[in-house]
């Protein structure tokens, strides 16, 4: 399972305790994280699993305001990414809040199992159908894919 793992500023203390408390059920799982928060979130896997830490990969893309949060979107939309937990600060404007907007609706649409904060993220993992194959959507977008726009 491919797991995104996304954090602002203000809750990356937060998403890294999490994933420590958490870290047998990340084990194993391929994580993608926007920058920072994935710099931090590998660091605090290796010091928990020592030589370990490779079965728990951390991909770290572009931070979110320079175009992390997009090429998260973007790996959701071709289905390489399972689950999305992504702790973001209801209390503060973001400079790139339509990018935070854009990942949270692209989530939506192709029927992500999204978490954004602690009690809706222990819920995830503990869920028995955390583990089990999700179908990246279940929608039929071909009547809007083909479409005639004449």
């Amino acid at each position: 399972m491919n797991i995104a793992l996304v954090a602002h500023d203000n809750c990356k203390k937060d998403l890294v305790r999490w994933a420590r408390e958490h870290v047998n059920e990340l084990k194993g799982h391929r994580l993608t994280c926007t920058g920072t928060t994935g710099r931090l979130i590998d660091a605090a896997l290796r010091e928990l699993l020592g030589d370990e830490s490779p079965s728990t990969p951390v991909e770290c893309l572009k931070s979110g305001p320079l175009g992390g949060d997009q090429q998260m979107g973007s790996r959701i939309a071709e289905g390489r990414i399972d689950a999305l937990i992504f702790f973001w600060d209801p209390m503060l404007a973001q400079p790139h809040d339509v990018d935070v907007k854009a990942l949270l609706r692209i989530s939506n649409l192709y029927n992500i199992p999204t978490a954004c904060n602690v009690a809706t993220a222990n819920c995830l993992v503990s869920s028995p159908a955390f583990l089990q194959e999700h179908p990246q959507s279940t929608y039929d977008f071909s009547e809007y894919t083909e479409r005639s726009l004449s």
